[in-house]
């Protein structure tokens, strides 16, 4: 098959017909007709497929010959999950181009001298449990079996509820003892989630870095009250300070150059004639070193305490992930560069799988270029040709390994 009809087969799964957004949460139904999509891709190249005890899926094609566990191998892919209303190619592309780019090596005759796998990890997003990348920090021992299984989504459903109702064993969760032997390399190429190539005008790119990122929730804790009959100076609406805060945020990253976003919230009671009596506030945080991220985050910290103090109201901030920075190691990318030639490297302040997995494994990491620079959205965007460049560069990536 080729990169186009690989990639229209998953379009309409989980798609939302009227925004165009996907909605694709781990162990729901969408997400398990894409499990049932990757296995059946697998089967119909000959290729032997695995559900390894973190719900992460390896697709395995072997050179002829080969006996015993696969070792050292050239490992590529993504995910298949989304967030809430997002967009087609932030994760699929990099399974879709995993499967084109082992087509074009058999298309051109080549046999792999060690074994190749493209592997689909489970909940990269956190979209359903709040905590990202849930597979393959299960799988490197960075998150525990215990507060993994523990996650709740918003229906109040753990994780183990989840992975039992889809027929798994969340008794098996936990660290991969046979990752470090079985992964020799793993690049993960991706959709660029910025317009950094549009702007120099080029199709690919090789990563540098991931920023330093983490999510702290934000509780405001005020009396509840009637919107109509309460007097202003009677009133302690957590709502206020929660605003304020949102405000000094964005101010407090402007001056860190870094980001700051608060995109979910709760609100109790939410209605529309009420005073809250608790906003439940997300924040995601973003800089270009840990040292700006906490200096950022303590400072809005504060700024939440002092807007709570005023408003006669209670604040807690409490951490829910914290990921450090990753710097890529130099091997890959220096092999990837001299295989693509003069590509650009650019750092990115997204998590990846491939930045859980980069303190474990070798990684590196390829992106398409995105004009728009929209992700996480229904807009979010890569011309085809791209995407097909990208699936080439993949594949040249991919001989080079498996024939070197």
């Amino acid at each position: 098959m080729t990169f186009d009809s690989l990639w229209t087969s998953i379009l309409d799964v989980g798609r939302d017909p009227a925004s165009g957004g996907y909605r694709r949460f781990a162990w729901t139904a969408a997400d398990l007709t894409l499990r049932e999509w990757f296995t059946g891709e697998a089967h119909r190249r000959g290729m032997s497929c695995e559900e390894d005890r973190n719900g992460n899926l390896w697709a395995w094609w072997m050179p002829p010959g080969w006996i015993g566990d696969p070792t050292g191998a050239f490992v590529t892919g993504s995910h298949l999950d989304s967030v809430p209303g997002g967009g087609a190619f932030d994760g699929p592309l990099g399974i879709v181009a995993a499967f084109a780019a082992i087509d074009l090596l058999v298309g051109n005759g080549i046999t792999p001298k060690m074994p190749v796998a493209v592997v689909a990890f489970s909940d990269e997003e956190g979209g359903r449990f709040g905590v990202a990348c849930v597979g393959s920090q299960l799988s490197t021992g960075a998150v525990t079996a215990e507060r993994a299984l523990n996650l709740r989504d918003a229906d109040g459903t753990t994780l183990a509820e989840a992975m039992t109702a889809a027929g798994r064993d969340p008794g098996r969760v936990g660290p991969d003892a046979d990752l470090v032997k079985r992964v020799g390399v793993y690049v993960e190429l991706h959709v660029e989630q910025g317009r950094a190539l549009d702007l120099v005008n080029q199709p690919i790119a090789v990563a540098s870095a991931i920023w330093p990122h983490g999510r702290w929730q934000l509780t405001f804790c005020g009396i509840g009250n009637h919107a109509g009959t309460t007097r202003l100076v009677d009133r302690h609406d957590p709502m206020l300070a929660f605003a304020s805060t949102v405000r000094a945020a964005r101010s407090r990253a402007a001056a860190h150059e870094a980001v700051a976003t608060f995109g979910k919230l709760m609100v109790t009671p939410n209605g529309a004639n009420a005073i809250p009596s608790r906003v439940h506030a997300w924040l995601d945080a973003r800089a270009g070193d840990e040292q700006t991220l906490t200096a950022m985050v303590e400072a809005i910290s504060a700024d939440a305490t002092r807007w709570a103090t005023e408003d006669g109201v209670a604040v807690e901030v409490d951490v829910e992930s914290i990921s450090p920075a990753v710097v890529f190691p130099e091997a890959p990318r220096a092999r990837i560069m001299r295989i693509l030639g003069e590509v650009p490297v650019l750092p990115t302040a997204a998590g990846h799988d491939a930045g859980v997995l980069s303190a474990t494994v070798p990684t590196a990491m390829l992106f398409v270029r995105n004009p728009t620079g929209v992700s996480h959205s229904p807009d979010e965007y890569a011309e085809i040709a791209d995407c097909r460049t990208g699936a080439r560069a993949l594949a040249d990536v991919m001989t080079d390994w498996v024939t070197g």
